[in-house]
Parts: structure tokens; C-alpha cells; sequence
């Protein structure tokens, strides 16, 4: 591991339970491992005692919004003021361990970045967030063209120069862990991923499972749109031709009438359409990512 130094950018919400010892795990991991590094943790406006927990720990430079933003611009915050080439991120909370830090700082400069992927022998994700979870993970793996293990886990690190590149990208509350992880996927950049283990969180999550599983999903269409619109576009050209090609078939074997309808004239010209809008959306979106 051969990097200047490491910034652990830490979003806090309400988590004065566990806040402290989260603090205190990772001081005590990275003071062992020898790096260079600061620990940012960004309060969000908690309404706990949060924040005065943080202002005793003196090592650690506390930022603070005035009114709650949102999870991901409280990384946002404190990526932005932190000082080294490398991010680490993860939550207050708890449930990511902190001494699986240096198996992922070991794959480092190697890798743009380091993921930690909650498959470890103890993963405690709640029943009902599982069913979004995988079906977020299969729309991410088409769209992005990669299987990935974990496309929003909270603890991972990061090389700050190619994340300030998409900073334009990143959503104001959920999801910057998706964000990043398909803005790094398709652009060819190197990610690694690592089995850790999750655990079971003490406060009650603020993810509402239907609300924030809508936005996740166009989270994800969003950002493949501006990196691989054909992802999108091929597909829906598909479904087109293929309900065109059942109506046909139908009107067949079932109503005896070989001629092509409107519907189905409709049908494919809309899909040769949009296939040719795919096309050139994904000559503008190579164009722009050149010139950034």
C-alpha cells in the first residue's frame, strides 16, 4: 500500500448510541496500519446529543449542517474539505466493521476503489429491505454490465480525484454509494470488492422501503443515461418489437389475418426510433465524457 494519506469521511445522523466507539474503532485500526489520515464526521443537523459527542473527540474535525440534507451531501460536505487522495467512507451506526479497514486499504493504489461487499459469514440486513436490495442489484448488474456484489454498501474506499469528477452526479439524500459505484463501473474504472461482515443496526433505519427504492431505481437509470444510454434504450426497443412480433403472431394463429396492422406498423416504428435516439444519445454522452 503505497498512498499519501487517507481522509474517513463520516455521515452522522442521530447516532450518539454508537457514535463515539465507531470513532475510537477506526482511530485505533488506522493507528496501527501506519497511514497518514484524518477522520471528517459531518453532522447533519442531528437532534440527539450527536454533535456534542463530536466536539469532545478533538481529533476529529467535526463539520456541521445547520439543516438536515441528506446522506449523501453530508459526504458530499466532507469530501470536499477533506485533504487527502484517498476517501474512506462508512456510518456511524455500527454495522460496518471497522477492522475490515485494512483489508480493503491492501488492494490500494492498485484499484480506484475498494469496496466492501456485505456477503461475510455475518450479514444482518433488515427482511424487509431485501427484496428492493435485490432487485436494485439485477437492474444495476444490466444496466452497468457488471455483476456486482454490493452496489450500495456504505463502507468503501475511493481515489478523490476521479469521484470529484462525477460530483455533479451525486443525489442530495440517497443514493451516493449507487452513484459512485456505476459512475466508476462505466467509465472502466478499477473496483475491487471484499466480503465483510454487516451487523445489526441499534437505531431504528431512516430508509422508508418503498419511497426510497423508487429513487434508487432512478438513481440508476439516470446515471447509465449520461454513461451508456444504449443500456436503456435497446431494451425498451426490444419490448416494443416484441410486443409488435405477439400482436402479429396473434392475429395469425388466432384471427387468420396475415396483414400488419397499425398497431404493430406503430410498434416497430417507434422501436427503429428509439433505438436511433439510443444511438446518438450515446455519441453525446461519450462526447461529453471527454471534454470533462
Amino acid at each position: 500500500m503505497k498512498i499519501n494519506g487517507l481522509s474517513v469521511v463520516i455521515p452522522v445522523y442521530n447516532e450518539e448510541k454508537t457514535l463515539e466507539k465507531v470513532v475510537l474503532a477506526i482511530k485505533g485500526v488506522l493507528d496501527k496500519e501506519g497511514v497518514n489520515y484524518e477522520i471528517i464526521c459531518v453532522d447533519d443537523a442531528s437532534r440527539d446529543k450527536s454533535y456534542e459527542i463530536l466536539k469532545k473527540l478533538k481529533f476529529v474535525k467535526t463539520l456541521k449542517h445547520p439543516i438536515n440534507k441528506g446522506y449523501s451531501t453530508a459526504l458530499k460536505t466532507g469530501i470536499k474539505n477533506s485533504k487527502y487522495d484517498w476517501i474512506l467512507i462508512t456510518d456511524s451506526d455500527g454495522t460496518y466493521p471497522g477492522d475490515a479497514i485494512p483489508s480493503l486499504l491492501k488492494y490500494l493504489p492498485e484499484y480506484d476503489m475498494v469496496v466492501g461487499a456485505r456477503t461475510g459469514n455475518e450479514v444482518n440486513i433488515p427482511l424487509f429491505r431485501k427484496p428492493a436490495k435485490f432487485i436494485i442489484g439485477k437492474v444495476a448488474n444490466y444496466l452497468s454490465g457488471y455483476k456486482i456484489p454490493d452496489v450500495n454498501s456504505g463502507l468503501r474506499i475511493f481515489n478523490k480525484e476521479i469521484a470529484m469528477n462525477f460530483y455533479h452526479l451525486y443525489p442530495q439524500r440517497f443514493s451516493f454509494t449507487i452513484t459512485i459505484t456505476l459512475a466508476f463501473l462505466t467509465n472502466g474504472y478499477n473496483v475491487k470488492y471484499i466480503p465483510i461482515n454487516y451487523y445489526k443496526r441499534e437505531e431504528k433505519s431512516t430508509i422508508h422501503p418503498v419511497k426510497d427504492f423508487v429513487k434508487f431505481i432512478t438513481i440508476i437509470m439516470r446515471i447509465v443515461s449520461n454513461f451508456n444510454p444504449m443500456k436503456i434504450f435497446s431494451l425498451i426497443s426490444f419490448f416494443l418489437v416484441f410486443c409488435a412480433l405477439i400482436i402479429f403472431l396473434y392475429s395469425v394463429l388466432y384471427l387468420n389475418a396475415v396483414k400488419l396492422d397499425v398497431t404493430i406498423i406503430v410498434l416497430v416504428l417507434a422501436a427503429i426510433q428509439i433505438f436511433l435516439f439510443g444511438i446518438i444519445a450515446d455519441l453525446i454522452a461519450k462526447n461529453n465524457n471527454r471534454l470533462k
